[in-house]
């Protein structure tokens, strides 16, 4: 791997290896960064966490946008951080991830933030969208599993109760059930409350009454059996399960009954603000959140039925330093996640499944075998077989124009794991897979940057051979091999010379790969080979 010439390591035989980076998340009451070493083989070794508050969330959840005065903080916070990265000379992008939850999503003026950020520090901050939170929740368990081994086991619902939402996953023998968020979080609560005017003898059953409201209205499980475990995640229960059961809060799992739970709750919300501060040693911010925290995991635990609730330090930024480090290849478990999740999409519009399968293969094969023509890495491969997989299910609409409709459906699906743009790019993909190439005037493709573009066209070139070797939908071809010869791209099927529909769909929409590559297709046969018998001696 390529390091950048100002990074450190002690060992030089490491340096092949090994990373340092940084991931910045700006969220609804603090703008948190860790810095850290890591190797692709998942090791990951924290140098040092910053936490800065700053009331983000307050603004966007009280008045809907963020302040001039609360942007500058930011850019405040965020200046020392940068000093803080020169010092570990980390200056290289590649390096270093900003990131921003729900308080910069769902503020009115989420541009002019993101714009005024890049303007004074020079980085691009990535507004994560509920998808993609999930996504780095579910990266950040890999690193402490090994603290819950039945995660992998049992049934269970991982919750996170931030400043905005309470974002949670059902996963059932580590399988991803489902996936959501929740609008119920501590500083929503909070702000919820001040509209009451209400005296603060009343807010504690206020809290609970908001609450609960908000879990009633969440179906947050599709189905009851098996009844599940309850994970939280999240500051306040990593400071609870240190008060309550003395644990190393950053290292170690926790089991809180909720009969425990919820006296620790009453016992917070008997007291000021004030009082938590001076009881806790505490910071304002984080005493004016702890009570309705506790409230809504309180209530969380009570709406699922669960008798105790397990903690785990896990954090989001655990799951953005494994993606930076692996330069957002993400590994083959979250890849499967997001694989299964696109099959039940597919199930959903009731599409052929085995043809969807088996061009989704073999588009991984041309994938890896054509990895030199298009230069690209592995994170675009599932790109493509997410295309593969769901590029007819428009037909559910209609047989009009139903690469439309797929690219539609595919846009405005839950994925696992992926965001608006990776959703851009797998529909606009599956949109192509067929007739007319991408054009400047197309919907949807004309709002793709140039990089974003050259992706789609060639991944929809990919596509169209694969799709094209199903041609018979028979799943008759499993395997071929590409080469170039005399300036063609030669795919040589073994064990068959009947390829005659194969190669018409070929002629049919293989214009776009010669366009793209410059190369046309010959799709090429070979007898199967004949045993002959030894003449007798």
């Amino acid at each position: 791997m390529n390091l950048h010439s100002t990074d450190i390591t002690e060992n030089p035989a490491e340096k092949l290896t090994r990373r340092r980076v940084a991931v910045i998340e700006i969220g609804t009451s603090s703008i948190r960064m860790a810095i850290a070493e890591g190797s692709e083989h998942g090791r990951v070794h924290t140098l040092e966490k910053l936490i800065q508050t700053v009331a983000i969330g307050e603004d966007t959840y009280s008045v809907g946008r963020i302040s001039r005065k609360t942007i500058e903080t930011c850019i405040r916070v965020l200046l020392t951080y940068q000093e803080k990265l020169r010092e570990y000379r980390l200056t290289n992008p590649e390096n270093i991830r900003i990131v921003a939850t729900s308080a910069v999503r769902e503020a009115e003026n989420t541009l002019a933030f993101v714009d005024r950020v890049y303007i004074a520090t020079g980085w691009v901050v990535e507004v994560l969208d509920v998808a993609e939170v999930h996504r780095v929740i579910y990266q950040g368990l890999q690193v402490w599993r090994d603290q819950l081994p039945t995660l992998v086991r049992d049934r269970w619902v991982i919750a996170e109760v931030g400043g905005g939402n309470t974002e949670y996953m059902v996963l059932n023998r580590g399988e991803v059930e489902a996936a959501n968020a929740v609008r119920l979080g501590s500083l929503r609560l909070r702000a919820t409350l001040t509209t009451y005017s209400a005296p603060a003898t009343q807010w504690p059953a206020l809290l609970r009454s908001q609450a609960q409201r908000a879990m009633t209205d969440t179906r947050l499980l599709t189905r009851s059996d098996p009844k599940p475990k309850l994970l939280l995640l999240g500051g306040e229960m990593r400071f609870t399960a240190e008060r309550l059961q003395g644990v190393e809060s950053t290292q170690q799992a926790a089991r809180i009954p909720i009969a425990e739970l919820s006296r620790f709750t009453d016992q917070v919300l008997e007291m000021s603000v004030d009082e938590i501060v001076r009881e806790f040693h505490i910071s304002l911010m984080e005493a004016e959140v702890l009570g309705p925290a506790l409230v809504a995991n309180t209530q969380l635990a009570q709406h699922l039925g669960v008798e105790q609730v397990h903690v785990l330090p896990a954090t989001a930024r655990d799951g953005l330093l494994r993606e930076v480090i692996d330069r957002d290849v993400w590994s083959d478990e979250l890849v499967s996640q997001v694989l299964r999740s696109a099959v039940e999409v597919g199930r959903r519009y009731q599409f052929d499944e085995a043809h969807a399968t088996h061009s989704a293969r073999l588009a991984k094969l041309l994938f890896n075998q054509l990895s030199r023509l298009h230069g690209m890495n592995r994170r675009y491969e599932l790109l493509l077989s997410l295309a593969a997989l769901l590029h007819e299910i428009g037909l559910f609409i209609g047989t009009s124009s139903y690469h439309k409709h797929s690219m539609y459906l595919i846009t405005n699906s839950d994925l696992f794991g992926m965001g608006h743009r990776q959703l851009m790019l797998v529909g606009s993909i599956s949109r192509y897979h067929r007739r007319a190439s991408p054009k400047a005037s197309h919907t949807g493709f004309a709002n793709l940057n140039r990089d974003d573009r050259v992706v789609v066209i060639k991944l929809a070139a990919i596509l169209r051979i694969a799709l094209a070797l199903d041609s018979t939908r028979r799943q008759r071809i499993h395997d071929f091999e590409c080469s170039i010869d005399r300036n063609r791209l030669v795919i040589s099927v073994p064990d068959t010379n009947d390829l005659a529909m194969e190669q018409l769909a070929i002629r049919q929409t293989g214009h776009l790969f010669e366009e793209t590559f410059g190369l046309p297709i010959l799709l090429r046969g070979q007898r199967p080979k004949s045993t002959r018998r030894s003449p007798r001696q």
